[in-house]
């Protein structure tokens, strides 16, 4: 996470964010939120630890009580540097002292509380020490929608990362495909995604012809052809929000086949997306583009969910897939990328990161679903 993100929020919207946390606990039925370093803590209070170690660091939200930060007395300088420090209030430890203790002496002996789910066990554990009366549940199982419903400024973060996706797209279908290995293509998005403001890339698949049947196929060193399909699939955080967008590629001129499946991607991908609404359920979306490729005949070779939250993170909250009953909301960002994968032969993915308006949805990806040839 960059400075840029701390100084696009002010201390005034950490606030409001850990108070609307905490409301959203109690209404849950939760006494509080115990939040470990991570994309929550980052996102509640713009605050990054200098790095994560055994040392405790605990922000506990409570509706009705003021929000407190837990940190070992050795990081309280940077913790105190943090856009929402002043929404704060930072209770330090030292060396030698039982920061469990301390902690335990915020919170309610016999509540249950949402934990972040990158929580340590070591800390879990010796606050259940602690208070034996206790009880947890993670942030994803009892708060799945914590951070799913983006605010206009969140949301201009998410299309600035989108437009960066986009435009390095735009520059990797210039560049030379066969002859090269997928790694060396894959650098190529590395170094584009942060030459367009990228300060973290989380993957950068290039998958070539028969490596294209892996939805999450790492780089290697296959030497690409002409005749490949090449499946690219590409993202990372941008001003600390995040980017995700797939399109598939063709090394010369496809066959007849190869084309026909990337329009049946392709339409089942258009119809996820017009599937997007408010009120409408995530499941939704997945049965709208699944049903797209499974009326062609290719049903058993979608192998994935059609999509996935975005924001502070590449792959959060909502998922949109079977069973997921989550009605979508504006401001809901999340990716719509089904995908058709012939065992040896070939794949095909396209992806858009897509928002929930008033009316029904917004891509944050523009490029070209067409198929695009390279060489």
């Amino acid at each position: 996470m960059t400075g840029s993100t701390a100084a696009s929020f002010t201390a005034d919207d950490y606030r409001a964010r850990m108070e609307r946390a905490a409301l959203t606990a109690a209404e849950a039925g939760l006494a509080g939120l115990l939040v470990a370093p991570g994309p929550d803590l980052v996102w509640l209070t713009g605050y990054t630890p200098p790095a994560v170690t055994e040392r405790l660091t605990l922000l506990v939200l409570a509706a009705g009580q003021d929000p407190v930060l837990v940190v070992p007395a050795l990081e309280a300088p940077d913790a105190h540097k943090a856009a929402g420090a002043p929404a704060l209030t930072l209770r330090d430890w030292t060396d030698g002292k039982d920061p469990y203790a301390a902690t335990a002496a915020l919170l309610d002996a016999s509540g249950r509380f949402g934990i972040s789910d990158n929580a340590w066990a070591l800390h879990l554990l010796a606050l259940r020490q602690a208070l034996p009366g206790s009880s947890y549940a993670s942030l994803t199982e009892a708060l799945p929608m914590l951070r799913a419903v983006k605010d206009a400024a969140e949301l201009e973060l998410m299309a600035a990362a989108g437009a960066a996706a986009d435009a390095t797209f735009d520059e990797i279908r210039n560049v030379p495909f066969a002859g090269r290995r997928e790694s060396e293509v894959a650098a190529d998005l590395d170094r584009r995604l942060r030459r367009h403001g990228h300060e973290q890339v989380d993957f950068t698949i290039v998958a070539s012809g028969p490596n294209g049947a892996n939805p999450h196929h790492e780089a290697g060193d296959r030497v690409i052809e002409r005749g490949d399909m090449v499946v690219l699939d590409f993202g990372g955080l941008k001003d600390g929000y995040g980017s995700d967008t797939s399109r598939t590629v063709h090394v010369g001129e496809p066959t007849d086949e190869e084309r026909s499946v990337h329009d049946l991607v392709r339409a089942a991908q258009e119809a996820g997306f017009r599937a997007v609404r408010p009120g409408a359920t995530c499941q939704d979306v997945d049965r709208a583009a699944r049903a797209v490729i499974a009326d062609a005949g290719y049903g058993e070779y979608f192998i994935h969910r059609t999509g996935h939250g975005i924001g502070v993170t590449t792959h959060e909250p909502p998922y949109m897939i079977e069973g997921e009953l989550q009605p979508l909301v504006p401001g809901m960002c999340f990716s719509v990328e089904p995908g058709v994968y012939l065992p040896g032969r070939f794949g095909v993915r396209i992806e858009d990161i897509v928002t929930v308006t008033e009316d029904g949805g917004r891509r944050l990806n523009t490029t070209s679903r067409e198929l695009v040839t390279v060489e």
